[in-house]
Parts: structure tokens; sequence; C-alpha cells
């Protein structure tokens, strides 16, 4: 047996980054962006990872996290996460607590890769050398030109076939939005909407009419995502050849579990950086493989390659125009789009970043 590594040290930073012009969609807006970075040490190496998050998250990694898995085996992750999850039972598992377990399961996966000197995907196990990403933006604050601009891009400089825009802040312009989006793209590619749970059920089933006729396949959070009856309504009316998918705010396999057992979505979401890091996310792919339903990964394309290249039924995954900017501004390796995937460097060992700390300071909160 390998001799056990004690995780010597946890630390947690926060970076809040600007966006490159207003961002909105159905629900909020914002002006900037916050990663909370966690570095876990032990045996020599050190490991990576990280959540968008709120700041006050560096406290609960650096105090109860940090006094939970030092001394842990840096070989394994799984019983350091069990462990987390015992010790917040108190505070409540979902929202700042999960997605701090997160960014500290990531680093702690990073580490043991790093230890055995191997690319995470090999220490996972592949099923597939690439992940098909899809291009993610379209905010309702942008412009008309704006959202033909990005959109346009994504199809003829990274190959992707199929690109997502924001709708609901302004639900009577949606669909001239959509066309210009249609028109943007042609028919190289498969256009997606996302609502951010601003619809309600009837409205959505309005306008989900509406969109198909403009070639929309993906409706994403057409209501809450927890609104559970609701989307599955919406499911069972949608026209032909749309699916409804929702889950990015799955904070445990429990809502993963739930979400299914309902049958709201057609395609299952899950997002690394919030439903527990690397385990939580394999947890969620197996709950979707024994319902026969595809998983999209959600945002933090970076973080998330090396899972997604691993787990079973993965449709694919989200190449978020916020999170692909600050990943290539805060981080050596962060992988680039090519022919609509993005595939792991196998000649760097753990999920292959490297924190680029001089670049990052200046965000440093």
């Amino acid at each position: 047996m390998m001799p056990e590594v004690p995780i010597e040290t946890l630390q947690a930073r926060a970076f809040e980054v600007p966006t490159d012009r207003l961002e909105a969609d159905g629900t909020i807006s914002w002006s900037s962006t916050t990663l909370v970075l966690v570095e876990a040490v032990g045996g020599g190496k050190s490991g990576i990872g990280y959540t968008y998050t709120d700041r006050s998250a560096v406290g609960l990694v650096a105090g109860k996290l940090a006094g939970t898995v030092q001394g842990k085996d840096a070989f394994a992750p799984q019983a350091a996460w069990l462990a987390m999850q015992r010790s917040v039972r108190n505070l409540g598992r979902e929202g700042l607590a999960a997605t701090a377990i997160s960014a500290v399961d990531a680093a702690l996966y990073d580490l043991k890769a790093r230890l055995m000197q191997v690319p995470l995907v090999q220490l996972l196990g592949s099923s597939r050398p690439a992940v098909p990403i899809y291009g993610s933006g379209g905010f309702t604050s942008y412009s008309d030109d704006g959202l033909t601009r990005q959109l346009s891009g994504w199809v003829a400089e990274q190959g992707c076939r199929y690109v997502k825009m924001k709708v609901g802040s302004e639900p009577e312009l949606d669909p001239h939005r959509v066309d210009v989006a249609r028109r943007a793209i042609g028919e190289r590619a498969e256009l997606f909407v996302d609502a951010n749970g601003a619809y309600g059920v009837k409205q959505a089933l309005q306008l989900a009419g509406v969109f198909t006729r403009q070639g929309v396949t993906w409706f994403e959070e057409p209501v809450s995502s927890d609104d559970l009856r609701g989307l599955r309504a919406i499911r069972e009316r949608a026209p032909p050849g749309m699916d409804v998918a929702a889950g990015e705010y799955a904070y445990t396999n429990d809502y993963v579990r739930r979400m299914l057992e309902a049958s709201a979505v057609d395609v299952q979401q899950a997002d690394l950086t919030r439903c527990g890091g690397v385990t939580g996310f394999l947890q969620a792919a197996a709950i979707c493989d024994a319902y026969h339903v595809d998983l999209s990964g959600h945002c933090a394309p970076a973080l998330h390659l090396h899972a997604a290249c691993a787990v079973p039924r993965l449709r694919h995954l989200e190449w978020f125009h916020d999170h692909v900017r600050i990943e290539h501004l805060l981080f050596d390796g962060a992988p680039l789009a090519r022919n609509g995937a993005i595939e792991p460097d196998l000649t760097r060992p753990g999920n292959g970043l490297i924190f680029k700390e001089a670049d990052a300071a200046r965000y440093a909160v």
C-alpha cells in the first residue's frame, strides 16, 4: 500500500475581477466576479482548487475546513470530503458551505494527482479525450451588435456547435433578441436560451412555442429550478426537439436525485464549484447514469475539464464568457477551445493549472 501523506496546510484567498462590461440575466446584474482560491499542501507538493462565490468563504476554508482536513491522508480526498460534510452539519450543507467544500475537494484531488505525478484525468479514469463545449454569454445587458459579435465569434473562431444566450429581463423583447442571435449564427450551430428562472410556467410555455420556431433547442431554467412541478410541466409540453435543463444550483446530490425523480429535466446540470467538487461531480454523474439522463457541466470550464473527461453520459460543458476570461487571466494552463471542444494537457500533472501570482495580485481582496 502507498504510505499516507498528511495534508499539512490549507489556505484560501479571494480575488475580485471586474467584468469587461455590465452583465445581466433574467433575474440579476453584476459588474464583477469573485473567485476564491484554495491551496492544499502535503508531501512537498501543493494542489489548487477554486470556486466562484463570496469572499466570506475564505474564513470558512481557513477555519473550520482547514481544521477538519489537516493531518488527513492526501491520497484519500473522499475521506476528507466526508469529514467536511459532517463538519458543516450545523451550518447547513448548501450555499456558502458547499462552495467552500467544492474548492477544497478540487484542491485535494489536484494534490493527490500531483503527488502521483499524473494528470487528474488519468487518476480518475478517462471516458473521452476531449469535452464538447457550448459558448455561453449573450447577456441581456448586451446590445444587438454585442450579442451578434459574441455569438458569431464562438462559432467562427472556436468552432462551437452550440451557443447560449440569456433571456428573461424583458420578456417582450426576447423573441427579437433570439432572432438577432439566430441570424448571427445562421444554421452553423444550435441555439440555447437560459431564463435563470425568470418566467412563470404559462409564460415559459408560450415563449417555448415562439423559440422553437426560431430554432432554439435548449431551454434552461425556464422557471425557478426549485419549482420541480413547473419544470416538469414545461418539459412535458415543450415542443419536440427542445430540451429542458436545470440543476446548476445543486449544492448536494440529494438535490440532483430529487430533480431526476421528479422527471423535471431532459438534461441535468451540475457545477463542480458548487456541488461538492470532484467528489460531488462524480456522484452527480453516477446518479444521472442511473436515471439514463445526460449531464452537462455548468461554468468554470478549466476546473471541470478533467472530471468532465471522466464521467459517463456527459452532453457538454459550458464555455462561460466571464469564467473563461478570468481563468485565462489567473491561471497558466487554462484550456483553449478548438473545433468546439477542449482537452486536457496530458503533459501537465494534476488539473494542469498554475496560479499566476503576479497577474492576480491586483485583484486580491
